[in-house]
């Protein structure tokens, strides 16, 4: 497992053999599309991907106006299986490299050639953007107390379950590489917020590297927002993935989200 780390930011595109697809799983994100669309440095991908899961408002209208390529799910199945449907979609493009990026404007567009170059140097197939790597930095970005101090006792609580010492494990600002995708067994996870725990239990039990680079989200009216309720119940399902991962590596409950 590579170690984390920080990267200084790119600033220019670089000729590259990659095909980079940015996936957004969205959610009622027609008020924010298209400014986070127009923030994304040129020249640093070749397709994106706009996955709605059943929106209330227009937001697959305004995406096709924007010339991106849109799926509607015909009903709401959550955020995990939005992404489902995000990552599957980019596979089968031919993507060698997939970014997440949300539609709702919380993560930098900016620091997306940060995101792909340990991909594209061979030095991770998954990348994370911290908002804890810098300090002070996700209470500039407006992240509210609670929520800081659930992350880092989460954060805390499952580095010691993987043995590892990530920054953040509770971000959605993230990169894979197609082997990524290829080898973590995605689609058998939650369809819920705790997709993204098991995520990063799934790269520590397989073995695929993790790199993280600074971010600073941004937490305003239509950005969209895990409330108290549901962060408690997120919490209480990264407890139970990290005790199930335990069990798992102890052999004595084997997980099918752990196998391949």
């Amino acid at each position: 497992m590579g170690d984390s780390s920080a990267l200084e930011p790119s600033s220019r595109a670089e000729p590259r053999e990659e095909k980079v697809v940015i996936v957004m799983p969205a959610y009622n994100a027609a008020r924010t599309i298209e400014d986070t669309f127009r923030a994304i440095p040129e020249g640093y991908y070749d397709e994106i991907v706009v996955v709605d899961d059943h929106s209330g408002d227009d937001t697959s209208a305004k995406a096709a106006a924007l010339n991106l390529k849109v799926i509607r799910h015909p009903h709401n199945v959550g955020y995990g299986g939005n992404q489902k449907t995000c990552y599957m979609e980019a596979l089968r493009s031919g993507a060698t490299i997939v970014v997440m990026l949300h539609p709702d404007g919380q993560y930098d567009p900016a620091i997306i050639p940060d995101m792909i170059q340990p991909i594209r140097e061979g030095r991770a197939d998954m990348v994370l953007g911290s908002r804890m790597l810098t300090p002070g930095g996700a209470r500039r970005g407006g992240m509210p107390l609670w929520k800081r101090v659930a992350n880092r006792f989460l954060t805390t609580v499952e580095n010691l379950a993987m043995g590892r010492g990530f920054a953040e494990c509770h971000t959605g600002y993230r990169a894979y590489s197609r082997r990524f995708l290829e080898t973590v067994p995605f689609l058998r996870n939650a369809n819920g917020f705790v997709f993204d725990t098991e995520v990063i239990f799934q790269a520590v039990n397989f073995d695929l590297p993790v790199v993280e680079v600074p971010v600073e989200s941004r937490y305003f009216e239509d950005a969209s927002s895990v409330g108290f309720r549901q962060g408690v119940v997120y919490g209480l399902g990264t407890l139970w993935t990290a005790l199930r991962y335990r069990l798992h590596r102890a052999g004595l409950a084997s997980s099918d989200k752990f196998r391949r």
